[in-house]
């Protein structure tokens, strides 16, 4: 029979294992093929081989940041984006307790929540924006992170954040920045519409949330839901396509007409 430090030895060099040839830009572009399977972290692809959104990325990325700069994500962004900007409905919730800007989430009784973590230091999957802001965090990178006239975000971090960061681009696989989706060449799997031109790029979130830039139009689209899980027979990759193919529609009717 193991011992437990012999136990908590094997544990260890299993996780060491599966973070072998993991990088940052892995975890950032979801390329990393980290999964908890078995309540143990293994590795599903060698990094960079395919794609998969993953939450042990969002959870390493976090602690990574945390004991490099000493500041929770949360710190970081209210200091440098949420105060300079003035966002007002933008936080992390604690979702034991109850709160009076956030509308319900409709759901069937057998969907489970995607979280129910009160940790508000921007490693749980409890952030909540307004439709408003969500569109006005769009705009800043429109803007390359100028902000009334000020660049409150260096330039090139939003350049390098909304541009293919994907460590070999010319695989059939999602194309991503940091973390936001950067519209390619058209795939079945594309989750930007057909339409949308190269180079725009987009954040999704639960509850069918989207944020599409489109710079080539000057133009930030947002939709929101606050429906949880889907009805029979509907089509996720459709209806997210044509979102953004309707929205880059509108935006060519309405150039023309000025």
């Amino acid at each position: 029979m193991l011992s437990m430090l012999e136990m908590l030895k094997q544990i260890e060099d299993s996780y060491l294992a599966a973070y072998e040839g993991v990088t940052i830009r892995h975890l950032l572009t979801h390329t990393h093929g980290l999964i908890i399977a078995d309540g143990k972290l293994v590795s599903e692809y060698k990094p960079g081989e395919s794609w998969a959104y993953r939450g042990p990325s969002i959870e390493l990325l976090t602690s990574i940041i945390k004991k490099t700069t000493g500041q929770s994500v949360a710190d970081i962004v209210k200091e440098h984006v949420i105060d300079p900007v003035g966002f007002q409905s933008t936080e992390w919730v604690k979702m034991s307790q109850p709160h009076s800007k956030i509308a319900n989430a409709i759901r069937d009784t057998d969907n489970i929540f995607w979280t129910e973590t009160d940790v508000v230091d921007g490693s749980g999957m409890n952030m909540y924006v307004s439709a408003k802001e969500l569109a006005m965090w769009g705009y800043l990178h429109l803007t390359e992170g100028k902000w009334g006239g000020k660049q409150i975000i260096p330039r090139e971090i939003i350049q390098m954040a909304t541009s293919i960061q994907t460590p070999d681009p010319s695989l059939p696989i999602h194309k991503n920045g940091f973390l936001w989706f950067v519209k390619d060449t058209n795939h079945t799997f594309n989750q930007i519409g057909d339409i949308v031109p190269k180079g725009s790029y987009q954040l999704l979130g639960y509850t069918n949330v989207a944020l599409l830039v489109i710079p080539d139009e000057n133009v930030v689209a947002v939709r929101m839901f606050n429906r949880y899980g889907s009805t029979e027979g509907y089509d996720y990759l459709k209806d997210i396509r044509s979102f953004g193919d309707t929205v880059y529609k509108c935006s060519i009717k309405e150039s023309r007409t000025q």
